[in-house]
Parts: C-alpha cells; structure tokens; sequence
C-alpha cells in the first residue's frame, strides 16, 4: 500500500466509513516447485540411507547384528568396533589397526597435492598469458595424458622406476600421483586464468614487473577459490586411490585404502561387520570433512570458471 491509497482512504476513515483492507494472500507452492522439492528429498535419502546403516551398523555388538534389524538404531550403543577399526583390527600380517595407514596417507596425500597445484598453477599462468612457442601443442599433450587409462601406464613407470631405483618408495607414489594429476591441474588454473582480465595483466607488464612477480604478488592471491577445488579434487583422487598405492607404494608406505581392502576381505575367523563399518567410515572420513568444510569456496571457484574455457 502506498502514499496515495493511504492518503485517499483518510477522509473516507474520518467519516466513518468502513475501508476495506487488502490482505496478502499466502502464495502456494507450484507444482512443479513441490516436485523438484520432492526429488530432492528423495535422492538426498537415497544416497544418505548407506551412510545411515554404516553408521547404525558401527555402533552395535555382533550379538545386536545377528539379530537383524539393519534400519534398527543400536539398543546399546558401543564405540569399542571404531576403537578396534583405529587400533588393533589385523591389516595383514601387523595388527595395528587403520592408524598406520593413516599416517601413510597424509603423507602421501600432502605431498601429491601441494606440488600438482603448484605446477599446475604455473603451467596455468604460463599458457593463458605468457603463450610460449607451441603452447597450444603442449596444452593438447597434457589434456590428452589426462585420458590415458592408468592401469596402461603401470607397467612403464614401474620399469622406469625400478631402474631409478625409487619403486615402492613415499617418492615413488608421490611422484606417480604427480604425474597423473598435472593435466587436470593445468586445465583447472589455465580456464580459470583466462576468466581474469587481461587488462590486469598488462597493467603489471607496464610496471615492470616480470613472470615471477606477477604470478606471486597478482595472480596467486586471487586464485583462491581455484585453489580450494584443486586442493579437493586432488586430495579426494589420491586419498581414495588404491591401485597406485598398492602398487607403487611399497610395504611400509600402504596407504588406508589399501588397508581396508585387507580388513574388508579377510576370510580367517568371524567377519566383524562392525569392525568393517567403523573401518569404511573412517577411511571416507577425511575427503567427507573436506567437502563439508570448504563446500562453499568449491562452488565459488567452479563458478568463477574452473569449468569455463
């Protein structure tokens, strides 16, 4: 209601009039809107009913499971199957539990994805306003290694690797998930570099400043968003691999994945499907904490041209 209406209804109120009042009428949902809605909610149930059982499942006693009732809450809950997954479940020949493997996959995974993003991000830079001579040919090689099938690449690179002398070492793994991350890396930086004004970048030239420089004081600070995507994407590929870790890791570098593998598929004594739920949930443990805590930088970043080119 504005002025005028107001204005217009006083003498009619002064007089003793009854004005009529307009009500807003409550809007209603369309159907269509309803059914989007109600798809939503479906899928989202579809894909969280797993997670419900594994985690229901984790927190009951084997005499509680033989009973059936897999949607049944837990009647007395108990977390002695997460502190077995942790601590002394039997990985193979040690029984030390998923902690071990833990470790390794921090220290596989840290490594495996701070250099791709790295050089990923250089090689990026350099493509999208540098163009070196034949950038474009090389552009076109790193994508079509992203499209190479890694089990045809094992074979050499353990060959190669073995006359380095470095198979089945931390560096070995590292540097095989180096490999195989730099194309999606460079793709990811190079779109999301050619999304950033070129103004920008010729302003700095002006200035004097040099590759190095504006990479660190320009476009590095502003890639933020870009980074946290990259960061996801790789850290989810390497934590969540198992056949280059199997392979390329050594014994003593096994990775969680792997370790669950033999938790999951032991046939000596009584299955634990306790044990094994609380031993899945916390290998997913890390890549599910970061999608939930760095969520909304990934669409930003997906959003500012992760995807654009």
């Amino acid at each position: 209601m504005n002025l005028n209406s107001i204005a217009q209804r006083l003498p009619a109120a002064a007089a003793g009039e009854q004005v009529p009042v307009r009500t807003r009428s409550r809007r209603r949902l369309p159907a269509h809107r309803i059914g989007i809605y109600a798809f939503l909610f479906m899928a989202a149930l579809f894909f969280l009913l797993p997670l419900y059982v594994m985690v229901v499942t984790s927190l009951k006693s084997m005499d509680e499971i033989r009973q059936g009732g897999i949607f049944a809450l837990p009647l007395n809950a108990t977390l002695e199957p997460w502190r077995q997954a942790w601590s002394t479940v039997c990985t193979g020949a040690a029984c030390e539990g998923l902690r071990t493997g833990f470790r390794n996959s921090v220290a596989i995974a840290v490594p495996s994805t701070v250099l791709p993003i790295l050089i990923g991000a250089v090689n990026g830079y350099a493509l999208s306003f540098w163009r070196p001579r034949y950038a474009n040919l090389l552009f076109g090689v790193l994508m079509a290694g992203a499209f190479v099938p890694v089990q045809v690449m094992i074979y050499p690179l353990v060959r190669v690797m073995a006359l380095a002398g470095v198979f089945g070492s931390l560096p070995a793994i590292v540097l095989v998930h180096l490999v195989f991350g730099m194309p999606m890396m460079t793709l990811l930086f190079r779109n999301y570099y050619c999304s950033v004004p070129h103004e920008l970048f010729q302003a700095a030239r002006v200035d004097g400043a040099g590759f190095w420089r504006i990479f660190l004081r320009i476009m590095l600070p502003i890639s933020l968003p870009i980074i946290v995507v990259a960061a996801i994407i790789q850290v989810t590929g390497v934590w969540n691999d198992y056949i280059l870790g199997l392979v390329f890791a050594g014994r003593e570098n096994l990775p969680m994945t792997v370790q669950l593998n033999n938790v999951i598929n032991t046939t000596t004594g009584t299955r634990l499907y306790n044990v094994n739920m609380a031993a899945t949930i916390l290998t997913a443990l890390v890549p599910l904490t970061l999608y939930f805590a760095s969520g909304r930088w990934f669409v930003r970043g997906i959003a500012a041209g992760a995807v654009k080119g």
